[in-house]
């Protein structure tokens, strides 16, 4: 984590500094970044539908693309909702519902409009590409609509598998130029520093006893949230256990699977064959290894 953390810290500070913010740690830098009136939604009903629009257009920008790096392109609805109110207080700051089975209740990409200010402009698109498309809502779509598999597969979960996937699809998004500004790059860059980091506080707090004060502090001056976004999170840490630590473990194996099929495969290699893998549903990680090495073979006999 604290490896991760230096290494994305390092490709942020390049793009901060061809910005202009030179001064202070990244964090710091972040911070008064996230404060930029420029990069900030109005907190009334009229600038959350605006941030909750503006949502819905990255979102369907992207389904445009998805035929570039999908051979399944699910057509089920996703509504973008503002958390309800009476729940916020206690709720994560984004998270995804899926579609019902039926096709009766469309999936749901929830955001936690509190505060608008967790929000700043230059981050939500990572956000949208990692809770809808090339995100969970792509991925858990096409298991719910595949039909060579059983139930129990469309419906199951594992979070290191999806959570890893969906900091993928965060990464895939930029191969398919989805952030169109370097400020969007730096946004898309702190999502994956605010993942690295919680390796560290998850580790930090279950392991070296830390305190949940010194857990929220550490969030807040590696990330640049601010304390309250910071501490709802490291709340969640102290009751998951090692939740936190799957984005970044799964991300690894999508990874490093990615790059063996490419190297056996050479000029053969194909992205969209290589994301058919989704039609099968979500799995333990090494068995997800396993099916990949085990296409790649199929393919490399014709």
């Amino acid at each position: 984590g604290l490896a991760q953390v230096a290494e994305i810290s390092t490709q942020l500070d390049k793009i901060l500094n061809g910005e202009g913010m030179t001064k202070g740690s990244v964090g710091e830098r972040l911070a008064a970044l996230n404060v930029n009136p420029d990069q900030l939604y109005a907190g009334t009903p009229e600038g959350k539908a605006q941030l909750i629009a503006g949502l819905n257009a990255d979102n369907a920008a992207m389904q445009a693309k998805l035929p570039q790096a999908f051979n399944t392109v699910p057509n089920t609805p996703l509504e973008i909702r503002a958390v309800p109110v009476e729940i916020q207080d206690g709720a994560s700051n984004g998270y995804y519902n899926r579609a019902s089975l039926d096709g009766t209740r469309p999936a749901i990409y929830f955001i936690n409009l509190k505060d608008v200010g967790d929000w700043p402009k230059y981050g939500l698109r990572s956000l949208t590409y990692h809770e809808g498309v090339p995100g969970h809502h792509l991925q858990i779509s096409t298991a719910q609509l595949s039909e060579d598999i059983p139930m129990l597969r469309k419906i199951g979960g594992f979070s290191a598998y999806s959570e890893g996937w969906a900091l993928y699809a965060e990464q895939l998004a930029d191969e398919l130029k989805g952030y169109s500004t370097a400020l969007e790059r730096a946004g898309y860059l702190q999502s994956f520093l605010f993942r690295a980091a919680r390796l560290v506080i998850d580790t930090g707090i279950h392991t070296k006893r830390w305190s949940r004060e010194q857990a929220t502090d550490y969030m807040a001056k590696t990330t640049g949230f601010a304390v309250p976004r910071s501490q709802r999170e490291v709340e969640r840490y102290c009751t998951q256990p090692g939740q936190a630590c799957s984005y970044k473990v799964g991300h690894g194996v999508w990874l490093r699977a990615r790059a063996k099929a490419q190297a056996s495969l050479g000029a053969r290699f194909d992205i969209k064959r290589f994301h058919d893998i989704l039609r099968e549903g979500a799995m333990p990680l090494s068995i997800l290894e396993r099916r990949i090495d085990e296409q790649v073979r199929a393919a490399l006999r014709g």
